[in-house]
This record gives C-alpha cells, structure tokens and sequence, in this order.
C-alpha cells in the first residue's frame, strides 16, 4: 500500500514551485507509506555538465572536503553540494563514468541514487513529512518529479530499499505493487549486463525499463513491453530527462488517478495527493486505464 505522486510542469512559471507542491503531493501520501520516503527532481540541464547524486551514512565524515579529494584523484573540477546524508556532485559529462567507477573503487561506503543531466534523487528511511523536510524539498525549483512513501511488504526498510530507483542516465521510477517473476527477470538482465544493488522488485522494474531503452525503444514503448514481460500487480511512475511517464497493469487493482491542465499533468495514488494543485477545480481528472500508457515529453 505505497503511496506514489508525480508532477510534470507545462507552464514554466511553475518552475520555481515545483519543490513545494510536489512537497504537499508526497505528505498527502504518509498513510499509505509510513517507513520510507524519496523523490526526484528534473532540472533545466547545463551543458557539458552532469550529476551524481550520492548517499552516505556518515555524511559529516564523508563529505568533508570530497570534492576537493575527487578533483585531485580524477583531474577534474567536481562540484559537491550537501543536502543532510545525500550529496550531489557536478562534473564534466565526459568524466561521469569515471568518476561512478572511482567511487565503487575507493568510497564504497557512498551509495550511488542515480546519475544524469538533469536527475537528482534524494530518499531515506523515516516519516515522509521529516524525509521531505530533511532534504528542504519545498524550496526545490524543477520541471518535473516523482515522489513515493513506502510500506515495505517484502523486503527490509532500508535507504536502498526506499524509491525511487534509477538504473539508466536520467531515468528513474517509482512503483506500488509486487512483481512476480522479478527474480528470473533480474537473472536475465544480469546476465545481459545490467547492475543491481537490492533485492527489490522494483529495481528490476527500473532495469527492465532501462534494458529495454538501451536497445533503442523510447520510454512508451519500452513500457508497452513491459505488459508481456513482467507479472504482478503494479502502477509505475517513470521519469525521464524530458518525459513522465504513467503505466498500470492489465488488472489494475492498485488506486491511480491523474490531472491535466494547462499548466501541468500530475498523478497520485488517491485524488488527496493533487486536491491541492492550483486550478485543480478546472483540471482534467481521470482514472488511467488499465495495460495503457500515459507520456508527456518536453
């Protein structure tokens, strides 16, 4: 019974909001997710620049002047702002891969939460009210995010074990429901070289996703494939550096409601989570439909 909301701004002027409404988005959902709690936010990219966003749980020592350490290890500028146990660090996009291989290398202790142009990720264990105050998320600009509140059912409260999970360059999704076949599907991924750092079905939901995207499908159809490949019950929010994407599965037993006006498309998992969106009274609202699926793109 997790609790998902997604905000996807089409009026720019939204932008410097988008932190505090997707903020009373995710504390509408604390019910339906009280162990755990993330989201992930999509920013104007910068050129030539990328983001990994890293968590720690030891952030005052492991911190502490790492960009400064990174830069002189790597031979590059890398840019390191600190928000309470995640950090996001900004560097040439040529060097990414480098930087993501030197800190499995030498801090494994620094978790990696996804990597991007655009994508930071931010989740912990806690109340999903402390979570988003944690991370100041109400003061966030962005063009679009997801958001989750867990109740984990099968697997660990963790940080790893909170959502959302990403697998690919600015991709990221959040999911409510349990998969079926997530271990011979992992298998099968595993052995195609995809990298997995839980035991959670989510993740494999994400990899799959990524998988299906690294053999050249955009993200509808990547999801269209996901209805014969992957069993069980689920709604899936997915983001991506220009896209936001809605899927539920043919049966559909999981709450999912949307909205869509002139200035944005937002989701939730109960109407409560975009009551409180500006212009809701005049927004399009509806119940998606089962094995169908939603994507808006920039």
């Amino acid at each position: 019974m997790c609790g998902i909301v997604g905000l996807f701004i089409k009026d720019r002027t939204l932008d410097p909001q988008l932190g505090s409404l997707l903020s009373g988005m995710l504390e509408s959902m604390c019910e339906r997710g009280p162990d755990s709690a993330g989201f992930a936010l999509y920013g104007t990219p910068e050129e030539g620049r990328s983001k990994l966003t890293v968590q720690s749980p030891e952030p005052d020592r492991d911190f502490a002047g790492l960009g400064e350490d990174l830069g002189r290890e790597l031979g590059v500028t890398v840019e390191v702002e600190i928000r309470a146990t995640h950090a996001v660090l900004t560097l040439p996009s040529d060097s990414l891969e480098r930087l993501r291989t030197h800190l499995r290398e030498s801090r494994p202790n620094l978790r990696q939460m996804g990597s991007g142009e655009a994508i930071e990720i931010y989740k912990e264990v806690g109340y999903p009210t402390e979570v988003a105050r944690r991370f100041d998320l109400a003061g966030m600009r962005g063009t679009h995010g997801i958001g989750h509140t867990r109740m984990a059912t099968e697997s660990a409260v963790t940080t790893m074990g909170a959502h959302p999970y990403s697998t690919g360059p600015d991709q990221c999704l959040v999911h409510n429901g349990s998969l079926s076949n997530h271990n011979n599907v992992r298998r099968e991924l595993s052995r195609d070289g995809m990298r997995f750092e839980t035991e959670n079905d989510t993740e494999v939901a994400a990899a799959y996703l990524t998988w299906r995207m690294n053999q050249g499908l955009d993200l509808g159809a990547a999801l269209r494939t996901s209805l014969d490949d992957l069993d069980g019950f689920y709604t899936f929010v997915v983001g991506t550096r220009t896209g936001f994407g809605v899927l539920r599965d043919p049966v559909a037993c999981k709450p999912a409601i949307l909205a869509e006006s002139d200035r944005y498309v937002a989701f939730g998992s109960e109407y409560r989570a975009i009551a409180g969106l500006p212009g809701i009274e005049t927004a399009r609202v509806w119940e998606p439909e089962p094995a169908t699926v939603y994507f808006w793109e920039r």
